[in-house]
């Protein structure tokens, strides 16, 4: 797994240089799948989930503004002032790797520079509660807490998940809960956290391409992604950049 996740790591870091104005979010997804597949790898998001009748037709997801995440790649020109959620898998010797980054598309004025911050602040905060005694209700916890006491929402329906030989995996770990509840978090165990926050209102609705999920109150927000291993100790970041 550390290995998938080295790949997805490279994406991310490509794609700080790569997101400027002017590209568009097809560029963004073919640099990607060079990547991904140059390395040995295969895109864990494309053609997913097997034998669904509408199969993600991507390498990696790109989630503009208020679309909070499932974005399709596409002809959108990405401009200046606009911020992206970008969310990567790769599969390698049967193992996943998953990460996400909102970066900003040249200046952004101050609200989403502020959304950015609070979401990399509330992974870190699940992050540290993820270790062995605790719960997945911990985690979920201590993302939700972060997040609504700076004066921000986050999703109800979409979820942090285990990942290992499969992308979606046992736990589930939700963005909101009670500390104490959920799953015993052991050592070994390998889990995607992914706050998604947003402005104002957690309400999101699904678009007619049937993957991109929006906010309905068409405010920005934001999505971050590591997949980390929990130990006795502080959690090993698996995605780490």
């Amino acid at each position: 797994m550390r290995q998938a996740n080295d790949i997805v790591v490279e994406v991310l870091h490509r794609m700080r240089g790569w997101v400027v104005p002017g590209v568009t979010t097809a560029e963004l997804d073919h640099r990607a799948e060079q990547v991904i597949l140059s390395r040995g790898a295969t895109p864990s998001f494309k053609g997913y989930p097997p034998g669904s009748a509408r199969p993600f037709p991507a390498t990696i997801t790109t989630s503009v503004n208020e679309e909070l995440v499932h974005g399709i790649p596409g002809p959108r020109v990405l401009k200046e002032g606009d911020i992206i959620s970008i969310d990567v898998g790769a599969i390698l010797d049967g193992y996943h790797g998953d990460g996400a980054v909102t970066l900003p598309v040249g200046e952004v004025d101050q609200e989403s520079r502020d959304l950015i911050a609070v979401t990399e602040g509330a992974l870190d905060a699940g992050i540290g509660a993820a270790r062995a005694d605790n719960r997945s209700g911990d985690i979920s916890a201590a993302i939700q807490t972060y997040v609504e006491e700076r004066g921000y929402e986050v999703v109800r329906e979409y979820t942090g998940h285990g990942i290992g030989r499969k992308m979606h995996e046992e736990p589930q770990v939700p963005n909101h809960g009670r500390p104490g509840q959920g799953v015993a978090l052991r050592p070994g165990m390998t889990i995607a956290l992914e706050p998604m926050v947003l402005i104002s209102s957690p309400r999101v609705r699904v678009l007619e391409d049937h993957w991109t999920v929006v906010s309905r109150n068409g405010k920005r927000t934001a999505h971050c992604e590591r997949s980390i291993a929990v130990t006795e100790d502080e959690a090993d970041i698996l995605t780490r950049w």
